[in-house]
């Protein structure tokens, strides 16, 4: 495997990309944290503690749209440094990224787990995400064989 192509991502798409990401890595939280304020707060109502009763069913409701908001205000930060040309090259060994302001080189050796979805494969080592490629980047005989290529090396996974 050894090839080079060049694209430049769109806000959309690493909005939702990040999206992809932080729901994974919190998936989590947004489902016990809500729960777990819920039922305190119907506890506290029964026990009859109205104000941190209510208190914490209403941030059982808004919390899911806090995290929301919260991961759109992330994206649009990085939108500038991440919405440029870039050439990417893959091999065997790794893949670099290069823009007019970086370039990033690793090693396949570093990523613990990649996530092959529709729209992107995302790279993570221990469990953080630390890159993404959108497939279309790529035609469909390199997204074959990258595909084919994580597949042998047992640490792909699917969305």
């Amino acid at each position: 495997m050894d090839f080079t192509v060049t694209y430049e991502p769109t806000p959309d798409e690493v909005a939702r990309a990040l999206a992809q990401v932080l729901k994974r890595q919190l998936r989590l939280t947004s489902l016990v944290l809500p729960s777990v304020l819920a039922v305190s707060g119907l506890v506290c109502l029964a026990v009859g503690s109205t104000g941190p009763g209510v208190g914490m069913l209403a941030g059982a409701v808004v919390f899911p749209l806090l995290l929301t908001w919260s991961i759109r205000r992330s994206a649009r930060r990085q939108l500038a440094h991440l919405c440029v040309p870039t050439v990417i090259r893959m091999t065997t060994d790794g893949y670099e990224c290069r823009t007019e302001q970086s370039s990033t080189s690793m090693k396949w050796s570093l990523f613990g787990k990649i996530v092959t979805g529709p729209e992107f494969w995302l790279f993570y080592a221990k469990k953080q995400c630390v890159g993404f490629l959108p497939r279309r980047a790529f035609d469909s005989g390199q997204q074959a064989e990258f595909d084919a290529f994580i597949s042998s090396r047992h640490h792909a996974e699917a969305p």
